[in-house]
């Protein structure tokens, strides 16, 4: 189980008119990644817990990639938070199942996580990723058998390596039927805590792992996926430049370092577009110069137009950015 239910704000406005999810994110959009982790791990069905825009993320994603995971969709009525949305789907789960947060880009070794929680019986076992820096994250602490003993609450003033919440679940269907139907709980501050020493376990999990979800994070991705820093089925770039098929560049453009210009997009001649993002269908004008910005579907630059470190979306802006 997905969830997918918030409304992606730190992205706006990319996401006023599109849900986080169905995003592009180089080649295809942000979930058939996620699709993609768990599909190698064994998976093959998804639910996804909506709340934003369930429509335009069903016409964007559809069933499923061809031999992935299927997708089905359940859409909440009203907020129930991440254990509540867990709850509301519990007629569709198996007795153990997979639970993530809808914002994880990774590659985590799901196999070993599962593993784990079926050798120590649990309830629940969370998979915990090292940052090295801890403060804006909240800590869990575990004993040597993975149990889990407490969680710190995010501290600014707190600096330093931890193991965090990777918002990625092993979850026994029982554990989660013990939740009031219908009521707003949240998994990481009132779940959690409900059954540490009851079952709760944990995992330190290598491998990549990002939180998907602010404009620099957006590069972050981008650049880990074309520069291979992550395992996916995109091919490597190690120019960290992609150019999409039904793309149009005109040959006097320089594109890069580091830039992603989508299907459907054009950049006119003389343009120069480094250290961003211009997605499906954009127009970049003649000379005109996009340094380190997003630009969104549909939004055109105008000849000799300058854009740098904004992310631009045609809803928020209009037909055409002038310079």
């Amino acid at each position: 189980m997905v969830l997918v239910g918030g409304k992606g704000t730190r992205l706006r406005p990319l996401t006023y008119e599109t849900p986080k999810p169905a995003l592009t994110l180089v080649d295809r959009p942000f979930l058939n990644y996620m699709t993609e982790w768990l599909g190698s791990h064994g998976v093959d069905e998804v639910i996804l817990a909506c709340g934003f825009l369930p429509d335009e993320l069903k016409k964007v994603l559809g069933e499923g990639e061809p031999g992935g995971p299927k997708l089905r969709y359940l859409v909440e009525e009203e907020t129930l938070g991440t254990a509540g949305a867990i709850r509301f789907a519990l007629d569709h789960l198996d007795e153990r199942f997979f639970a993530l947060n809808g914002d994880v880009l990774a590659d985590l070794d799901l196999t070993a996580l599962w593993n784990q929680h079926e050798e120590t019986g649990a309830q629940a076992t969370l998979g915990l990723y090292e940052v090295e820096d801890s403060s804006s994250y909240g800590l869990v602490d575990i004993d040597s058998d993975g149990q889990v003993l407490k969680f710190s609450e995010k501290d600014p003033t707190r600096t330093g390596t931890g193991l965090i919440n990777a918002g990625t679940y092993v979850l026994e269907r029982e554990a989660i039927a013990a939740i009031e139907p219908g009521r707003e709980v949240s998994i990481e501050t009132e779940f959690y805590p409900s059954i540490t020493g009851k079952g709760l376990y944990a995992r330190p999990l290598e491998g990549y792992w990002m939180d998907f979800g602010t404009r620099q994070r957006y590069f972050d991705a981008s650049w880990d996926i074309l520069e291979g820093r992550i395992h996916t089925e995109v091919e490597k770039h190690s120019d960290g430049v992609f150019i999409a098929a039904g793309a149009e560049v005109d040959p006097t453009a320089t594109i890069g370092p580091r830039a992603v210009i989508g299907a459907g997009a054009k950049v006119a001649s003389g343009a120069r577009v480094t250290g961003s993002v211009v997605l499906e269908g954009s127009e970049i004008g003649a000379d005109a110069v996009i340094e380190n910005s997003i630009i969104g579907p549909g939004v055109n630059v105008a000849a000799r137009g300058t854009v740098g470190n904004e992310v631009l979306g045609k809803n928020e802006i209009g037909e055409t950015v002038n310079a």
